[in-house]
């Protein structure tokens, strides 16, 4: 098995990464790629975290993905055997590639329904994808570790490339390993190891332009977080390491069961004083965290549960308080649809105050932008035999203010 994995390396002219397929930083000149099963070696626990994360996972065998999600069903008209791959699986969708290497677009019986080829895993349905297309798969830049542009997979006409490994594992970040493995990893040498933001950006991203944001619909689209990140503000000098264990799973999925895992940073490690603040306001006293106003989930990767609210965190952090403010717009050149560099008041306060409207977020954040004042906090309720619901704490809360506002004017 060693000796097919150092042919294939060696009959690969050149390898690329990410969304623009940039060229991979050889470590060391003629190293090759070896797998992660090599790393574990000497990186056990390193290697235990990765097995969590959705990194692994994504492109497997229908087998290794009923391995991980026994329940994972397979597109109406076809069973295991005839999937070579499935393609996510672990978080938020799948998708499935058929023997011949495209992804299938055709489902039922006798292939005779155009569509309900992705499964979304959080709402249990079908959706369509590219319905009835004939859709190669050339996704292994971002998917897999050693991608390649310059030969087909085993000859296989719907992929358009080949891959080293599947999923992105270790050398998919670090580069071929085998000279770091001969040299035994002293110091850490002819190995890659790059923290930029930059780095993490070559894949979470849509699109060749940094200062675009793709969107469709009502939300940005997913992995384009470092997009959002370069629109903002201060929070743009970040590289995603400050926050982020790149080895540790943030999103509950299949091998993972504990949400924000890797997270290492949290908002108050360095806005404390804001934090101590708004831990007696309003909102800190009902429950409601930093991430769920300045990270709603205004970006989709598979399922919108209401109109202002999908499936992955936005990383804009900003928010624009102004009633006119828009979170999408259409470029008049091209017509596409791209993401304005902040969250606007429908994604910070609507997602959860569905009842309101934008005009009542915008009188109500003026009151709560400096995130509530320590004296004028809202002492926390005893608690009774029921506890009242979110919207009567609301309601409460702004007949004290209301109070405050008059009492100051008097």
């Amino acid at each position: 098995m060693i000796c097919i994995i150092f042919s294939t390396s060696a009959t690969a002219q050149s390898y690329v990464i990410g969304d623009q397929k940039t060229p991979v930083v050889m470590p060391v000149e003629g190293a090759t790629y070896i797998g992660a099963e090599e790393c574990k070696i000497c990186h056990q626990e390193i290697y235990g975290d990765w097995e969590t994360s959705g990194h692994k996972y994504k492109i497997m065998t229908s087998e290794e993905a009923l391995d991980i999600r026994p329940d994972l069903p397979m597109p109406e008209g076809y069973t295991k055997d005839d999937i070579l791959y499935v393609i996510g699986g672990w978080g938020w969708k799948s998708r499935y590639m058929n023997n011949e290497g495209y992804i299938i677009t055709k489902t039922g019986e006798n292939l005779e329904i155009n569509g309900s080829n992705q499964y979304n895993l959080e709402t249990d349905e079908w959706v369509d994808y590219h319905a009835g297309e004939l859709l190669e798969y050339d996704c292994q830049k971002c998917h897999t570790t050693g991608a390649s542009y310059d030969e087909r997979t085993e000859d296989l006409p719907g992929i358009d490339g080949s891959w080293e490994f599947r999923g992105i594992q270790c050398e998919a970040c670090h580069g071929p390993g085998s000279e770091h493995v001969e040299q035994k990893g002293i110091g850490g040498v002819a190995i890659n190891v790059d923290g930029s933001a930059s780095f993490c950006g070559q894949c979470h991203r849509r699109g060749a332009e940094d200062d675009k944001i793709p969107a469709s619909g009502a939300f940005a689209q997913h992995h384009e977080e470092y997009q959002e990140l370069l629109a903002s503000g201060n929070m743009s000098t970040l590289n995603c390491v400050v926050c982020h264990d790149p080895h540790k799973p943030v999103h509950v999925g299949a091998t993972n069961q504990i949400e924000k895992l890797g997270i290492t940073t949290h908002c108050d490690d360095c806005h404390s004083a804001v934090a101590e603040i708004y831990e007696e306001s309003i909102m800190g006293v009902v429950g409601v965290e930093c991430v769920e106003c300045h990270m709603p989930k205004s970006a989709k990767s598979a399922v919108s549960t209401s109109p202002y609210m999908a499936d992955v965190s936005s990383h804009l952090f900003r928010i624009n308080t102004s009633v006119d403010a828009e979170f999408i717009y259409v470029d008049k050149e091209s017509g596409n649809e791209y993401a304005n560099p902040y969250i606007t008041l429908e994604y910070a306060c609507l997602s959860c105050h569905d009842d309101k409207d934008k005009s009542w977020a915008a009188q109500t954040t003026s009151i709560i932008l400096d995130h509530g004042v320590k004296e004028e906090a809202i002492p926390v309720a005893p608690t009774s035999e029921e506890t009242p619901g979110f919207s009567v704490l609301i309601a409460t809360a702004m007949l004290v203010i209301g109070y405050i506002v008059i009492r100051r004017e008097l």
